[in-house]
């Protein structure tokens, strides 16, 4: 029996962060286990965003739920910790800004 594969086709990054859900839940739960808990599932999503797959062409689910799933957690807690510490001088240019 011959099957035929249907891509699957999202109308909008809401809808595949939707039905990506269930590997970013279980990403998180490993990055809990390395003592990360400051993480959220946002994080994990917009770290792939602006760092695998900013430049891709022709994703498919199943390498966006590998890319989830099997990058390395510290790559994901070294990219939060820059970007904190980016806004955090922002913050402070503002605020000298200000003076």
């Amino acid at each position: 029996m011959n099957k035929e594969v249907k891509d699957i086709e999202f109308n909008s990054v809401l809808d595949l962060y939707n039905r990506v859900k269930p590997a970013l839940r279980t990403k998180l739960k490993e990055l809990k286990r390395e003592n990360l808990d400051y993480i959220k599932e946002e994080d994990i999503w917009n770290y792939l965003i602006k760092t695998k797959w900013s430049n891709a062409s022709g994703l498919v689910l199943c390498d966006v739920v590998d890319d989830i799933l099997h990058t390395e957690n510290e790559k994901i807690d070294k990219y939060l910790k820059e970007e904190h510490k980016k806004r955090q001088d922002e913050l402070l240019f503002e605020e000298l800004d200000l003076i």
